[in-house]
């Protein structure tokens, strides 16, 4: 047995080539080959320096109810309030919300900053450190350009969300396609696809950003619209290099359902006899928001006690339309403000002789009302002669990018959406 020790001894000594090299063999320590992962940073604070306690905002809890409770004198409650006038609003602090109390230790009473988080894209930092200071914080966002086909087989919001696309891109749809595809009508059987911006913050979907290209097909033909820059203004359009959005929206709210239509005999719900009923209603939530069909200027944003509170919009020499029963008008809408085609101009009410939450819309023409869905609108302006080429050379690589996109949604971490320079 000895001799297979001795063996083994003369084996190790063949390894060596000094008495050196022996001893340090020896004297060496078992090191740890596990590779220490950073910790974390929240906040812009290292786990492994603070503890971090999580809390939920309460009803009727106010900020600085929450300063007190973290342990903050009255002192440093009034610096960071009249330090957050500017930045944040204390009012807009919402139930149900979280926030947490940054202390350096689980034992420390005292904290060193106190975090809101808004939303997930943003954070208000309250830092205790020094004299005090109160910033509002947004994450950053990766945008990547992604892709998506589909086949309509009940909806298009079930078609979306079999490719696990967010829904909201609908909205994008419509915009981008209004003039040729009706979305209040799709058919089983109709196909489309999508090029267009997903945000991430922390490597988790946040939302929809620009739809840069989309190809819808259903039983009539093939509708393609595509992003596009000009000298003038961005917008969607068509193969021809035509606009592929009309000089007035179908609707003034999105995915609406008429109500009541336009009818010179109608009879009254509230006044119980007939009365010509010169608008469109559309039946939406309350607090929807209510769109401008037209670029224009505001020339009327008031109260009477049949029409609530009404906007009405100049959009040229020939156009006029009107909003009425809003439970609000958008911040700055009033008599000379100038909107543009889509913009929020008020909110879904019942305001005025009404009978539940809707907008009545109306519609003249050279002074006379008339029923928006069946006057002939006129066209959108076209893209000027001298920018075709560029747009047609940008709109190949669009359509040859759009004719890849298979059954499966395909993504791509670029986002670069095409070599030739153009902003889509």
């Amino acid at each position: 047995m000895y001799g297979w020790y001795a063996l083994l001894a003369f084996g190790i000594l063949a390894l060596f080539q000094n008495k050196t090299q022996i001893l340090n063999f020896l004297s060496l320590p078992f090191a740890d080959k596990t590779e220490k992962c950073p910790a974390p940073v929240v906040f812009g604070f290292s786990l492994d320096t603070v503890h971090v306690e999580p809390n939920i905002i309460r009803k009727n809890q106010i900020l600085g109810e929450i300063f007190a409770t973290a342990g903050l004198t009255r002192q440093m409650i009034r610096i960071l309030e009249n330090k957050a006038i500017e930045v944040f609003s204390p009012r807009n602090i919402q139930t149900g919300k979280n926030y947490h109390v940054i202390r350096k230790n689980e034992c420390d009473s005292q904290p060193i900053a106190i975090v809101y988080e808004h939303d997930k894209s943003k954070y208000v930092l309250y830092d205790l450190r020094g004299d005090g200071d109160v910033r509002l914080v947004e994450k950053p966002v990766d945008v990547r350009i992604e892709s998506a086909y589909g086949k309509i087989e009940s909806s298009l919001w079930q078609a979306l969300d079999a490719q696990e696309v967010n829904p909201a891109i609908i909205d994008l749809m419509e915009d981008a396609l209004s003039s040729s595809v009706d979305f209040y009508h799709v058919q089983k059987g109709d196909e489309f696809k999508l090029i267009y911006e997903n945000k991430y913050i922390e490597g988790e979907a946040f939302g929809v950003g620009k739809l840069i290209a989309a190809w819808y097909k259903n039983a009539q033909s093939e509708n393609y619209s595509i992003r596009y820059t000009t000298k003038d203004k961005t917008g969607y359009y068509d193969q021809e290099g035509r606009p592929a959005t009309k000089s007035f929206l179908k609707s003034p709210v999105k995915f609406s359902r008429i109500s009541s239509r336009y009818n010179l005999r109608r009879f009254h719900p509230i006044k119980g006899r007939r009365i010509p009923h010169l608008g469109t209603d559309y039946a939406a939530p309350h607090g929807t928001p209510i769109r401008s069909v037209a670029d224009g200027v505001v020339i009327a944003a008031s109260y009477t006690s049949n029409n609530g509170n009404f906007v009405k919009i100049r959009h040229d020499k020939v156009y006029e339309t009107q909003y009425l029963h809003m439970s609000r008008f958008a911040k700055g809408v009033r008599p000379g403000t100038r909107v543009s085609q889509g913009q929020t101009i008020g909110y879904v009410g019942s305001t005025g002789l009404a009978t539940g939450p809707h907008v009545c819309y109306r519609f003249w023409k050279n002074g006379r009302q008339v029923n928006h869905l069946t006057a002939k609108m006129p066209p959108a302006d076209p893209m000027s002669k001298e920018e075709l080429p560029a747009y047609f050379a940008y709109r190949d690589q669009m359509q040859a990018k759009l004719a890849s996109i298979g059954s499966k949604p395909k993504k791509s971490e670029n986002t670069e959406v095409a070599s030739s320079g153009i902003k889509p």
